[in-house]
């Protein structure tokens, strides 16, 4: 990747990370046994739930105080091929923003460390009308405090 999908300003936090493993299955193949181009945003989705899970910020959390965060934009960028039994690692970012949005970033990374696919989704929230938010509701404003307070590793 040459151009970050969202670039750091000064004074931001780092990004929040999480990290999965797994091993291609048979079912993520197509008959050539390299991973199908569609199975990638499930692997995004595999990192999402681990922020989430980490963080304390996964889907039911928002579902829970009315809030939805559907998936706006979605982009993959393809480095070389996952194969049939092969391990690998998605590293899943999320990046600062005080706007009413989640912008995730992924990594993926076979058995030797290199970089198989990146991509990134950016999601809206919106409230249970589907009117969409201007501002982040009270719950996420106290996580984003504690994220710029250090108080999230």
């Amino acid at each position: 990747m040459n151009k970050p999908y969202f670039p750091q300003r000064p004074g931001q936090p780092a990004p929040l990370r999480a990290e999965v493993e797994r091993v291609v299955r048979f079912e993520e193949v197509d008959p050539l046994g390299i991973v199908w181009h569609g199975r990638y945003p499930g692997y995004f989705e595999d990192a999402r739930v681990a922020l989430g899970e980490k963080y304390g910020i996964g889907y039911l959390d928002f579902y829970e105080r009315k809030v939805l965060a559907p998936i706006r934009k979605m982009h993959v960028d393809y480095h070389r091929p996952l194969r049939f039994g092969q391990p690998f690692t998605i590293e899943g970012l999320l990046h600062w923003s005080e706007a009413a949005r989640l912008n995730y970033e992924f990594v993926l990374r076979n058995q030797a460390g290199e970089v198989t696919t990146t991509g990134y989704t950016v999601q809206m929230l919106m409230d249970e009308k589907h009117n969409v938010l201007l501002a982040p509701p009270d719950f996420y404003l106290e996580f984003l405090e504690r994220w710029r307070d250090g108080r999230l590793r």
